[in-house]
């Protein structure tokens, strides 16, 4: 018997056919621009010397376009009927579910308990929505842990990244697309903590360090360069990351991505909405003349 829904059962699902909210040009645009711009944000070291066009105001900067891009993400969408009411009610129910989880890791020993919700929402509703809630589980986070800083919008971009590619994953059922999600969230870990250290590496290092960033240099020196300043500041911080994803992941994986695609199917999430008209021939309730009391027999 087939799903009135038009979807498979939990079993036999895929991450396109499990409710993937469909996402619009005009949003597909501008999500584009928001990827691209957090591109150039994280490798601006590689093009831009410290101190030129005003690369010391960049976070500020980058803050403030980031909010418009995702209020354009999220108005786009609306207008053109990508995320209806009760897909952005999911939206914001993961964005505080993810911003409650985050203080739980408080980041000890690089220990994460927000990325297998991005890595897992980002599969099952799509590249899109798990690019916004990206950002906007981090946003809220950060408002209720006190973590606003220049750092903030980085990280929302990092996270935004997790998410998005997790939607572009592809297709698998069952234990292979848990174990699938499962080391792409481990490589996430160390996705995001590459991605973050290149926002301050510029600025951290005495410049006669071998490790160090100098202006002028080769692309390819400047690249060995900060894959040494990655491995020797950073990597056992991100394996504690990598490790709690696929953790994660495996444990909580299938009750999740099975609790999800449920969400999915009862919301419906891309099923336009439709009014039928009446069929000529329908019955139309009559008047009955006034001191007409028979009843039928």
């Amino acid at each position: 018997m087939k799903n009135p829904d038009g979807l498979q059962g939990a079993g036999g699902l895929t991450e396109r056919s499990a409710g993937a909210i469909r996402i619009a040009p005009r949003a597909g645009i501008v999500i584009t621009m928001a990827a691209f711009l957090g591109l150039v944000a994280f490798f601006w070291p590689f093009v831009v010397a410290p101190g030129k066009l005003g690369a010391a105001y960049a976070p500020p900067l980058i803050f403030g376009v980031l909010l418009v891009l995702v209020l354009c993400v999220v108005i786009s969408e609306i207008a053109e009927g990508g995320i209806n009411s009760k897909a952005l009610a999911m939206l914001g129910v993961l964005s505080a579910v993810n911003a409650a989880l985050r203080p739980l890791g408080a980041g000890t020993a690089g220990i994460e308990t927000v990325f297998f919700v991005l890595v897992l929402a980002g599969r099952v509703y799509g590249p899109g929505f798990g690019f916004t809630l990206g950002c906007t589980s981090l946003f809220a986070s950060a408002l209720i842990t006190g973590g606003v800083g220049p750092w903030m919008p980085y990280q929302m971009f990092g996270c935004a990244f997790v998410g998005m590619l997790a939607g572009l994953l592809p297709r698998a059922t069952g234990r292979r697309e848990v174990v699938m999600l499962a080391v792409y969230g481990s490589l996430s870990g160390y996705l995001f903590g590459f991605l973050l250290n290149l926002s301050f590496w510029p600025f951290s290092l005495d410049p006669n360090s071998s490790i160090a960033y100098l202006p002028g240099l080769p692309f390819t020196e400047q690249w060995q360069r900060y894959l040494a300043f990655d491995v020797a500041t950073s990597l056992g911080w991100d394996t504690g990351r990598a490790v709690t994803n696929f953790v994660c992941v495996m444990l909580a994986g299938p009750a999740v991505l099975t609790t999800f695609r449920r969400a999915a199917r009862k919301a419906r999430f891309r099923a336009p909405v439709r009014f039928a008209g009446r069929e000529p021939g329908d019955d139309v309730p009559t008047e009955r003349p006034a001191g007409d009391d028979s009843r039928p027999t």
